[in-house]
């Protein structure tokens, strides 16, 4: 389905730019066109400055970049990123620590990949965030972009036991065996936002992400699918990542994308 996108457009016309009478008018729409631009930036996508504390790899887990929010403890968010690796999705997992959340960021590459290690790692990860002293005890969300994605859908969407929910971003959905298999197995409520137009190295087809919908359909499992119609791969990166398309980044689909995850998280993972 296509979303309404939710856009913070600023005023426009002749009352932005006539002559106002006196010093004072003018003083007050500055500040209203201050705050108005403000307030467009706050919902165009998560960017600010990341600071994270990183831990390298070990037997407890793969490596990892822990953002803390300032009230703890903490639901735990961990974010899977794309094949780039974890640069890319700092601020977005600094963002998610804005809200309140104590986001764990790992790379896609350790999740799912052909040494078959992914499962153990994505486990091992999901304790130690579950351990840490930053953590509220229980079920962790999982939040992937593209590779990771595709790591969130076909393990963390079948842990109902440790992942209260998964969202992925233009998910890889190229598996060997068919993307439409790992359905079944689905046992957590998921929300897929996918890019109509993204034909990035074939990886993560909207052919597929209807697929996938429409054998959830058919299942009854928990799952909504957002399409943009004018997305491609990456499009709520403003910055790109490495190897991954340039100028895919689309203001309003990242706003809209942003909300529907913020939502979902306050639905299946709410703030104590």
């Amino acid at each position: 389905m296509k979303t309404k996108l939710s856009t913070g457009a600023l005023p426009a016309g002749a009352g932005w730019t006539r002559r106002l009478a006196t010093a004072g008018q003018t003083m007050a729409w500055l500040a209203v066109a201050r705050l108005a631009v403000a307030c467009l930036l706050l919902t165009a996508a998560p960017a600010r400055a990341a600071e994270g504390q990183f831990t390298e790899a070990g037997a407890d887990g793969p490596a990892q970049t822990a953002y803390a929010p300032q009230k703890l403890p903490a639901p735990v968010v961990i974010v899977i990123s794309g094949q780039s690796g974890p640069t890319s999705y700092q601020s977005y997992a600094a963002a998610l620590a804005d809200l309140g959340y104590y986001a764990v960021l790992v790379a896609g590459r350790d999740i799912l990949n052909p040494g078959k290690d992914g499962p153990v790692n994505l486990r091992r990860a999901i304790i130690r965030a579950q351990q840490a002293p930053q953590a509220v005890p229980g079920k962790v969300a999982v939040i992937g972009f593209s590779l990771g994605g595709g790591g969130a859908l076909s393990l963390a969407a079948a842990w109902p036991d440790q992942v209260s929910m998964v969202v992925a971003y233009y998910p890889f959905t190229s598996f060997k065996a068919g993307a439409v298999s790992m359905v079944k197995n689905f046992r957590v409520p998921v929300l897929m936002l996918a890019a109509e137009l993204d034909r990035y190295n074939n990886c993560c087809l909207i052919e597929s992400a209807q697929a996938i919908a429409a054998a959830a359909k058919d299942g009854g499992q928990p799952f909504e699918l957002v399409v943009y119609p004018q997305a491609t791969h990456g499009f709520n990166l403003q910055t790109g990542a490495a190897g991954e398309p340039t100028k895919a980044y689309r203001a309003d689909d990242s706003a809209d994308a942003w909300r529907r995850t913020v939502d979902s998280l306050r639905q299946h993972q709410p703030l104590k």
